[in-house]
């Protein structure tokens, strides 16, 4: 099969964010901020965060919730492109990530939209249900520890709204996924779950390389 997909060496990333990266001054001073963290990689493209929030403005999206927040990127990204009265729930483990992500949510002038959930994010799920929002989220976003990640599907798809989408990052995992002498417990995790989705009929599916791979999953209505 010939490939069809282009290749982006750093001069065309460059030229790729130069050409349609429309970064807030706010984005822009939270991902330098985050580039000297111990854990930057964990932060998404700036690309990447403007997909989304495109994304969220297609849907008009008014519930939206993540499956780890880090220093919020992606929130923040997301509730700058949704209404003043809607709602963005917020779920990590880490208070000294997230005490950033409140930093910059204040900055952003997009505190009031968010509600925070620490602990993790299974227990938060499962509880969200209990608490009766099951059909309820326009976009669900997951990103947070890989080996849940088929977890934090199954949730997702009883708390996201018929028609609505779940988002999932980290599908490519930097090609290791397509490395058969890569077998470690995250890579593996992932190829599952991508599997997974490519034969489950209660959504329908389109994988992007943006980023580190981006995965569309749009529950039927």
């Amino acid at each position: 099969m010939s490939t069809k997909t282009l290749s982006l060496d750093k001069p065309l990333y460059e030229y790729l964010l130069n050409i349609s990266l429309r970064e807030p001054d706010v984005l822009k001073e939270l991902r330098e901020e985050t580039s000297h963290h111990k854990a930057s990689n964990m932060q998404i493209s700036p690309d990447q965060g403007q997909f989304m929030g495109l994304v969220a403005r297609l849907m008009d999206a008014r519930h939206y919730l993540e499956v780890g927040t880090f220093t919020g990127y992606s929130s923040i990204s997301m509730a700058l492109n949704m209404h003043k009265n809607s709602k963005v729930f917020c779920c990590d483990v880490s208070k000294d990530y997230t005490d950033i992500a409140k930093r910059y949510w204040e900055k952003a002038n997009v505190i009031d939209q968010i509600s925070l959930y620490l602990g993790p994010a299974a227990e938060t799920l499962k509880k969200l249900l209990d608490d009766g929002f099951n059909d309820t989220f326009d976009i669900i976003f997951i990103d947070a520890d890989k080996e849940n990640y088929d977890l934090y599907y199954e949730l997702g798809l009883d708390l996201v709204r018929k028609g609505g989408l779940i988002l999932i990052d980290n599908v490519l995992w930097n090609g290791a996924v397509a490395d058969p002498s890569t077998n470690d417990a995250d890579t593996n995790a992932i190829r599952s779950v991508n599997a997974k989705i490519l034969s489950d009929t209660r959504i329908h599916l389109s994988v992007i390389p943006v980023g580190d791979g981006l995965t569309l999953a749009q529950r039927k209505l």
